[in-house]
C-alpha cells in the first residue's frame, strides 16, 4: 500500500468515526430530538432534520424502495471512488477522495439506521427583517464539499492525476 493510499484510507476512516460520533452523541447524549433548535451563536443554530433525499434534499422520498435505490447508487459510488483512490497519483487527490468516501459512508450508514440522513447545522443571516437560511447539514457533507473542492484545486494546479474509472 503507498503512503498516499493509506492517508487516503485514514481521511476516510476519520471523517466516518468523526460524522457518526457527531450524529451520535447530538441524538443521544445532547438529545436534539427533544431540545429542539439550540443557538449557538447569532448565525448558526443546532437544528435536527432528517433528510430523506441526496444533496441538498433532492429527491425526497421516505418510500423503502426509494431509499433502497439511493443505498445502491451510494454504494456504486463509493467503489467507483475507491478504484480511483487507488490509481491516484497525488496525496491531495487521494485525501480528497478519503473525505468524500468517508462522508458519504457516513451519510449511508444513517440512510440504513434512520431511513434518512441526520443533518443538524443550519447557518443564517437575518437582513432587516428577513432571515436568510442556508441549507441543513453535518459533518459527512462537509467532507464531501471539502473533498470535491480539493479534486478541482488538485485538478486545476496539481499533477496531472489519474483518471476516473
Amino acid at each position: 500500500m503507498t503512503p498516499p493510499l493509506r492517508a487516503g484510507i485514514i481521511a476516510a476512516i476519520a471523517t466516518l468515526a468523526i460524522d457518526q460520533a457527531s450524529k451520535l452523541w447530538l441524538l443521544y447524549v445532547f438529545d436534539i430530538v427533544h431540545r429542539g433548535a439550540v443557538r449557538v451563536t447569532p448565525f448558526f443554530d443546532l437544528v435536527l432534520a432528517w433528510n430523506p433525499g441526496i444533496s441538498f434534499g433532492w429527491f425526497q422520498s421516505e418510500s423503502p424502495t426509494a431509499q433502497i435505490g439511493l443505498m445502491a447508487v451510494k454504494a456504486v459510488a463509493v467503489i467507483v471512488l475507491a478504484v480511483w483512490m487507488a490509481r491516484s497519483r497525488t496525496v491531495l487527490a487521494t485525501l480528497a477522495l478519503g473525505l468524500i468516501i468517508g462522508g458519504a459512508i457516513g451519510n449511508a450508514i444513517d440512510r440504513f439506521a434512520y431511513g434518512a440522513v441526520v443533518d443538524f447545522a443550519l447557518f443564517h443571516v437575518q437582513i432587516g427583517e428577513k432571515t436568510l437560511n442556508w441549507y441543513v447539514f453535518n459533518l459527512a457533507d462537509v467532507a464531501i464539499v471539502a473533498g470535491v473542492a480539493a479534486l478541482l484545486y488538485d485538478s486545476f494546479v496539481g499533477v496531472p492525476a489519474a483518471k476516473a474509472p
